[in-house]
């Protein structure tokens, strides 16, 4: 992944990175709240061992012997031979070898020097007991470990406390602000982590992006999401100086633009799967279209489930299935909706085998006259995954428009439609992100900002003139005479 799509994970997870952050710094502070504070107290010692009248030879024998030692001495601290007189002389209620996790010894590097550490919860029983230690190991060495060689004589090796212990006057642990900060530090890595695999195992369609990873297909456009959708799904004709009613405009100059050169100008629309918007797409577009003048013929394709005739609010009780089984010719079949020129074939009486129907030659036979007189015909198919519909008729067009949803289609599913279309040879012109996000790190740019008046002047029909009026009569008698012949 890329830079920017890390910020983009991050700008979409940001709420559940605050959330997790928040009860990182709060976790901190409820631990270091529940901890009880802990005392240190240390003191020094200095080791050398005696050498009275020695000469300067045997001075530095013996300050490397006590170097040699003291390394040892570090590790006996800690023992039962030290501690022992150290629990019955300060009369505490624990045993040498739990005191022992309560005191450390360590030596400083080439020196002489013994560090006796001590951390309790009590600060003055913290340094009673690192100066009990300190007294305690003193009289093992000069008694036990390190015995006279004569009687009556002096141990060779001295103990010397340099620095005594101090009551500690504020606590060592807990270290509040650590804490606090290492809980944040904790609860920021979580979120990023938790983002990071939210992202990873979400195998939708969100952006353009994750398009570019399954097919190099252009994108022929984008739809914004419009809860209101299925109250008017017509969007073009309903509010045409909408954001999501230029979206298909944009669709339809994109489509223009697709294999200029080609003589076919009719495309299947379909989809990996239900609910991704194909139908309401090709509907809408059909409506752009014919906006600029274009003579544009609708089928609806599909013939399992047909949606056409309900959002174009026609009779769809005659149409496609009719006219291929020869009940019917195509011109008694089409419906032509609103002022512009555009046609409607719906889809009829749904059929027991739909395949056969989209496959056979008279399907053929209907769709050879119409290209010749309609500039576009836009043919909405059932989704390609789940029936091969699409995929038969997108075999007698020029090729297949895919429609995915935005948060919905998952990238197999996606992927495994196109592999339908490659497996059946038919060609795959684009794809059309449908219910994409007007706000957010997903979002596709759209605005409120409409260009020009949101008002319209209606023009009386009196002004205008033969010429302009007379084309249209000439299209209309062309569509009642030439369709179907």
């Amino acid at each position: 992944m890329e830079l920017r799509d890390y910020i983009r994970i991050l700008h979409k997870n940001w709420i559940a990175i605050l959330v997790l952050l928040i009860l990182g710094l709060a976790g901190g502070a409820a631990y270091a709240s529940v901890q009880a504070p802990k005392y240190v107290a240390s003191t020094q010692l200095y080791v050398s061992v005696r050498t009275e009248g020695a000469a300067t030879g045997d001075l530095v024998q013996g300050t490397t012997f006590a170097r040699q030692i003291v390394t040892s001495y570090v590790d006996v601290i800690s023992t039962a031979l030290v501690l022992e007189p150290v629990v019955e002389e300060l009369g505490i209620d624990i045993s040498a070898q739990a005191l022992s996790g309560r005191v450390s010894a360590t030596t400083p590097l080439n020196t002489v020097l013994i560090d006796i550490t001590v951390t309790d919860t009590n600060p003055e029983q913290a340094a009673k007991i690192a100066d009990a230690t300190a007294a305690s190991f003193a009289n093992v060495v000069q008694s036990d470990l390190e015995r006279p060689t004569t009687e009556g004589g002096a141990s060779p090796v001295q103990i010397t406390v340099t620095d005594p212990a101090a009551v500690p006057t504020s606590p060592s642990s807990p270290n509040v602000p650590l804490l606090i900060l290492l809980g944040g530090l904790l609860g920021l890595a979580a979120g990023v982590g938790f983002a990071v695999l939210r992202t990873v195992l979400d195998t939708r369609i969100h952006t353009i992006h994750d398009l570019e990873t399954i097919t190099d297909r252009p994108m022929l456009g984008g739809v914004a999401y419009d809860p209101e959708a299925k109250k008017r799904p017509l969007i073009v004709h309903a509010d045409p100086r909408s954001p999501r009613a230029e979206s298909f405009r944009t669709l339809r100059t994109n489509l223009q633009f697709l294999d200029v050169d080609s003589a076919s100008r009719t495309y299947v629309v379909s989809s990996a799967g239900p609910g991704e918007g194909k139908s309401t797409t090709t509907a809408n577009l059909a409506i752009a279209l014919a906006e600029t003048g274009a003579r544009v013929l609708l089928i609806d394709g599909d013939l399992r489930l047909p949606r056409v005739a309900d959002y174009m609010a026609i009779e769809g009780g005659v149409g496609l299935t009719n006219v291929l089984i020869g009940q019917i010719e195509v011109s008694e079949a089409l419906q032509k909706w609103g002022k512009t020129d555009l046609f409607v074939l719906p889809s009829g009486p749904i059929p027991p085998n739909p395949s056969e129907l989209l496959g056979s030659a008279a399907m053929d036979r209907l769709l050879k006259p119409l290209e010749e007189y309609f500039d576009y015909i836009l043919i909405d198919a059932p989704p390609l995954l789940l029936v091969t519909d699409a995929a038969v008729v997108g075999k007698k067009a020029r090729g297949v428009i895919l429609a995915a949803a935005s948060g919905k289609t998952k990238k197999p599913e996606l992927s495994g439609a196109i592999r339908t279309l490659e497996t059946a040879g038919v060609n795959l012109l684009g794809v059309v992100v449908t219910m994409l996000p007007t706000k957010g790190p997903d979002s596709y740019g759209y605005g409120s900002y409409t260009y020009g008046s949101t008002h319209t002047l209606e023009q009386a029909p009196t002004e205008l003139t033969q010429a302009q009026a007379k084309p249209k009569r000439q299209r209309r008698t062309r569509a009642k005479d030439g369709v179907g012949a």
